[in-house]
C-alpha cells in the first residue's frame, strides 16, 4: 500500500480547508469501501482527512415533515431509529438487506451514498476500466458481466451497477443531499446526485471538487402509505443484489392512488422507474396490472452476454413486491 498523510478535522470547514494542501485527498469516515480500494491500489490518496469527529451524527425531524440525517450516522443506527421505522420502513429494510452487522455498525450514511462499484475489472487494478483509467476501455463489456453489471443506464464506456441498497430506497422516497465546499453550502436532489456513465464514467456523482456531504434529508413520507424492499441475490446474506426494488404505494380501497418504484442491481445508478409509476397510479391492485408495471419498469434495458436474465428478474422483483405489498 502506498504511503499517505493523515489529518483529523474538527469541523466541516476545517475538513474542506485541508484540501488546500497539494496532492489527492479523500475524506475518511467508516472507510468500509475506501480502505479496501486503497489496499487494492485502485484509489491512491496522498492524504486522508478523518471526518469522524464532526458533529454530523444526528437524525432529526424538520418542521415541514422531512427528516434530516447526518452524514456520519451509521447504517445500523439509521435502520433502527424510531423515526425511520415509523415512517420509512422501506429504508430500514433496504439497509438491513445489505452487508453484515459488523459493516453496518461502521458504515456511514454519507459513505453509503458515495459507495463505489463492485465491478471486478474496476477493482483488479489491471484490466481496462474507464472509471479507474479514463480512455482505457471497459473490460466488462466483452468479459464476464453477470452479477454486478447493469442492463439499464449503460453506455459503451461502462456497465457496472451501483451497489447500494440504501440508495435505492432513498431514490424511491425522494431526498436532498446537502454538501459543503469552498463555495458554501448547496442542495442536490438525490435523483441527480448519481450520474449515468455516458461518455464520462469516471464522473460518478455531482460533487464539485473538495465538497463534503453533510446531510441527507428525506422527503416527507406519503400519508397512509405502505412500503417494502425486495432483494433477489445469489445467496440470502451478505451479497449484492442481482435485482431489487423499493416500492411505496398509497391505496384507496383496492385502487392505487400514488406510487414510487426504484430499482437496484440492474442499473448503473439507483433507478427511478417513472413510467412504471405512472402506469400504476389509478389502477386496481391486480396481478395482470403488476405484471405490466414490471415490464414497464425494465423498458429500455439492454442485456450483455452473461446478464440477460436480469431483465426478467427485474420485472419479477417489481411484480412480486407489488403483489406482496398490496395483498
Amino acid at each position: 500500500m502506498r504511503t499517505f498523510d493523515y489529518a483529523r478535522a474538527q469541523s466541516p470547514a476545517q475538513a474542506i480547508s485541508s484540501h488546500a494542501a497539494p496532492g489527492q485527498p479523500f475524506y475518511l469516515a467508516g472507510g468500509t469501501t475506501l480502505l479496501d480500494l486503497v489496499k487494492l491500489d485502485v484509489m491512491q490518496p496522498d492524504r486522508l482527512v478523518d471526518i469522524n469527529h464532526l458533529t454530523l451524527k444526528q437524525i432529526e425531524p424538520l418542521a415541514d415533515g422531512r427528516v434530516r440525517i447526518g452524514a456520519l450516522v451509521s447504517n445500523t443506527e439509521l435502520a433502527s431509529h424510531p423515526l425511520i421505522l415509523a415512517h420509512y420502513g422501506v429504508l430500514s429494510q433496504a439497509i438491513l438487506a445489505g452487508a453484515s452487522t459488523q459493516l453496518r455498525n461502521k458504515a456511514t450514511t454519507g459513505g453509503n451514498v458515495m459507495q463505489r462499484v463492485r465491478c471486478n475489472y474496476f477493482r483488479d487494478g489491471i484490466s481496462p476500466c474507464n472509471k479507474r483509467n479514463p480512455g482505457s476501455g471497459c473490460a466488462a463489456i466483452g468479459g464476464h458481466n453477470r452479477s454486478v453489471h447493469a442492463v439499464l443506464g449503460t453506455s459503451e464506456h461502462c456497465i457496472a451497477t451501483h451497489p447500494s441498497d440504501m440508495c435505492v430506497a432513498m431514490t424511491a422516497i425522494g431526498a436532498q443531499v446537502t454538501v459543503q465546499g469552498p463555495n458554501g453550502v448547496r442542495e442536490i436532489p438525490f435523483s441527480d446526485f448519481h450520474l449515468l456513465p455516458g461518455q464520462t464514467p469516471w464522473l460518478e456523482h455531482a460533487l464539485q471538487p473538495h465538497e463534503l456531504i453533510t446531510h441527507v434529508t428525506l422527503d416527507a413520507p406519503l400519508a397512509n402509505s405502505r412500503s417494502a424492499y425486495l432483494k433477489l441475490r445469489d445467496r440470502d446474506s451478505y451479497q449484492f443484489a442481482l435485482a431489487s426494488s423499493a416500492v411505496i404505494v398509497v391505496m384507496d380501497g383496492q385502487r392505487i392512488t400514488e406510487a414510487r418504484i426504484a430499482l437496484g442491481g440492474v442499473a448503473t445508478k439507483p433507478w427511478r422507474a417513472l413510467e412504471a409509476e405512472r402506469a400504476l397510479v389509478g389502477q386496481k391492485a391486480d396481478r395482470e396490472v403488476f405484471t405490466q408495471v414490471g415490464n414497464d419498469a425494465m423498458q429500455g434495458a439492454r442485456a450483455y452476454e452473461h446478464n440477460a436474465f436480469k431483465i426478467p428478474l427485474g420485472q419479477q422483483v417489481v411484480t412480486r413486491n407489488l403483489r406482496d405489498l398490496t395483498a
